[in-house]
């Protein structure tokens, strides 16, 4: 019998590694609960630890691209309240 290999979605990955990470159970009861292998627990939480420093600098990195420099932002402000002012009193 040719045994076929099992893919795994990310959600899954995710439960399972975040239940390893809080610890509640050993990796070895993960894997029984799971039907994995125990190696296979610990790689992926091996990858998450990994790649938890990329989420938060990549969304770091996001906010920075597209905040605008705080002299500009003022500058704009200004600009702004003044075409405001000169609408009020021009209509008003």
């Amino acid at each position: 019998m040719l045994r076929t290999r099992r893919t795994f979605g990310k959600d899954f990955k995710a439960r399972v590694v975040l239940k390893a990470l809080k610890e509640k159970d050993t990796i070895e009861v993960l894997a029984k609960k799971y039907e994995l292998r125990p190696n296979q627990i610990s790689m992926w939480k091996t990858d998450a630890i990994r790649n938890l420093f990329a989420v938060f600098s990549a969304e770091k990195t996001v906010v920075a691209k597209n905040e605008i420099p705080s002299e500009k932002r003022n500058a704009q402000i200004g600009q702004l309240t003044l075409k405001n002012d000169f609408l009020k009193k021009s209509l008003g």
